[in-house]
């Protein structure tokens, strides 16, 4: 299987998810967001955490105009994969690939720190690895991860199943606990905390290897 790894002026998380995704057994793509065309074969993108274009204007807006953006919604309408992380999360709900907004967190302050996630679903490729409602500890670092979604939105997320993970205690003052979210075809993944910072017990924790490996599993079933 082949993963994309985007780079946006201002990421700084890409190695550490090109790593994680060679570590569950991908052959990683690297891309720049100049790029009008992703590598041939491509079956999940993966845009990471950072800082895309200094976060001016709103987190992810700028790049997801970027020219590499029109290639990774082909992507996502032709049923790939793709997996926002943290500024990936806000870049993709920018382009319309998931519903909702990420707001500036609850406390106005940025927050650094390893939280606590609940499994809100396995009924999707990213999540199949893990137990129904099993905890994990992920790290988070972001100042704008406050999920806001209008009821309507919110319900049709629970009543589909698309909520895939959510804190146990809120640090962002997010939406319904809500840490990541899937699309219609549960084929996209949005997520604040950074499951490519947890996948080596050195790390403080290897929850997030069950993400890649799951994915991995799941899209070779697809």
């Amino acid at each position: 299987m082949k993963a994309a790894v985007v780079t946006f002026p201002g990421s700084n998380c890409d190695r550490d998810l090109a790593v994680a995704f060679q570590a569950a057994g991908f052959e990683v793509a690297r891309v720049w967001h100049k790029d009008t065309a992703l590598p041939a074969g491509v079956d999940v993108v993966g845009i990471p955490g950072g800082f895309s274009f200094g976060d001016y204007l709103r987190c992810g807006a700028i790049a997801a105009r970027s020219p590499v953006s029109g290639a990774i919604r082909a992507h996502a309408d032709r049923g790939g994969f793709v997996l926002g992380i943290c500024n990936g999360f806000q870049v993709i709900t920018e382009m319309g690939l998931l519903p909702g907004a990420l707001m500036r967190n609850a406390g106005l302050k940025f927050v650094c720190r390893t939280v606590t996630l609940s499994v809100a679903t396995t009924q999707s490729a990213f999540t199949a690895a893990y137990r129904p409602q099993q905890d994990i500890r992920i790290p988070i670092a972001h100042h704008d991860g406050n999920y806001t979604i209008d009821a309507e939105g919110l319900s049709r997320l629970k009543a589909e199943d698309r909520i895939a993970f959510t804190y146990a205690q809120n640090p962002n003052g997010s939406m319904a606990d809500i840490a990541g979210v899937l699309s219609e075809n549960r084929r996209v993944l949005g997520m604040m905390p950074h499951p490519e910072r947890a996948t080596e017990a050195a790390l403080g924790s290897a929850d997030g290897r069950g993400l890649f490996v799951s994915l991995m599993r799941g899209m070779a079933l697809a």
